[in-house]
């Protein structure tokens, strides 16, 4: 063997330099997969340990309450008394949230996607996505000043009776806050559709419209779900928005213009410091939190069904 060779290719060297070089890149090589395998498993022991924890908390609360009280009650007064524990109300705002939020992000949001993945030029792309993406940079708390100080007094010259903490202004502005999430994972999956696609559209004579809306609209569907997907579970989550412009009043209600509480506004709440710990209404905490999680696992399982369906691969 040249000593050519055995530079190209050291695991050909038997020499006793080759044995230490092979030695030597195989621990490296270990040492990576090693370090590769704690990085991973940092998000699942942080999961499970969020599990235990939830569940240990829980446990104490489902123990002087039952689940169906917690699940189907209409009322939620923790530290009235008679203290009633439906949790309900705060489901019913946490969904005037997400629902509100979505019909203002989705749309606009895909609008928005398509236009600069197939219409924009170049110079106006690299300007409009980055002025987008600078929404996702600002502090959530000035996104709730902004729904109290600007959002609320509009909302309120247009329908006087609406109160100053409600739920279309905190939809409102979550929906402002999650839209550059959609545009930008949206443009993304857009982007992604091979060009033979649209090639093809147009030598069968579709417009631009046609072929965006019918070809590659629907190839990205997988993508644009899952952009769709992240962006509500963000809205289901998001907590000092709405706790600054929905209000701290848990109620039932089909007037979006009325003061309510979501799951996270109520976590918040009690979190101040001022909840005695170990009593019932500190775990309340815990069982609102699990309750919000098993619905946020709950979508994103829905959500890899949906994805497994319409999933595209191309070569």
């Amino acid at each position: 063997m040249t000593n050519a060779t055995a530079a190209l290719d050291p695991s050909l060297d038997p020499s006793s330099a080759g044995l230490a070089r092979r030695k030597g890149r195989a621990l490296r090589e270990a040492g990576i997969r090693s370090l590769l395998f704690c990085c991973a498993a940092v998000s699942v022991i942080t999961t499970g340990a969020i599990i235990f924890t939830l569940v240990r908390e829980s446990a104490g609360f489902f123990g002087h309450i039952s689940v169906f009280e917690f699940l189907f009650g209409t009322e939620w007064t923790p530290k009235f008394n008679p203290a009633r524990f439906g949790v309900l109300p705060l489901l019913c705002g946490t969904l005037w949230i997400v629902v509100g939020a979505s019909l203002l992000a989705i749309p606009v949001g895909l609008a928005s996607a398509v236009y600069l993945s197939e219409f924009a030029r170049p110079r106006t792309r690299n300007i409009l996505k980055p002025v987008l993406e600078i929404l996702a940079g600002i502090p959530t708390v000035v996104y709730g000043y902004f729904a109290l100080t600007f959002v609320t007094p509009l909302l309120q010259k247009v329908i006087p009776e609406t109160d100053i903490f409600n739920a279309a202004s905190a939809s409102i502005v979550v929906g402002i806050m999650i839209l550059p999430m959609v545009a930008s994972l949206c443009d993304d999956a857009l982007r992604a559709v091979p060009r033979s696609l649209r090639q093809g559209a147009y030598a069968l004579g579709a417009t631009s419209f046609e072929t965006s809306s019918r070809v590659v609209v629907p190839a990205a569907l997988s993508g644009i779900v899952a952009s769709f997907v992240l962006a509500l579970s963000r809205a289901v989550g998001e907590s000092m928005a709405v706790t600054l412009a929905a209000g701290a009043t848990p109620r039932l209600t089909l007037n979006p213009f009325e003061s309510i509480q979501t799951m996270t506004a109520y976590i918040v709440q009690m979190s101040l410091g001022d909840t005695p710990h170990g009593s019932i209404e500190y775990e309340t905490i815990f069982a609102v939190a699990a309750l919000l999680f098993v619905i946020t696992l709950g979508s994103n399982v829905i959500a890899h069904r949906v994805l497994k369906r319409f999933r595209e691969v191309y070569e």
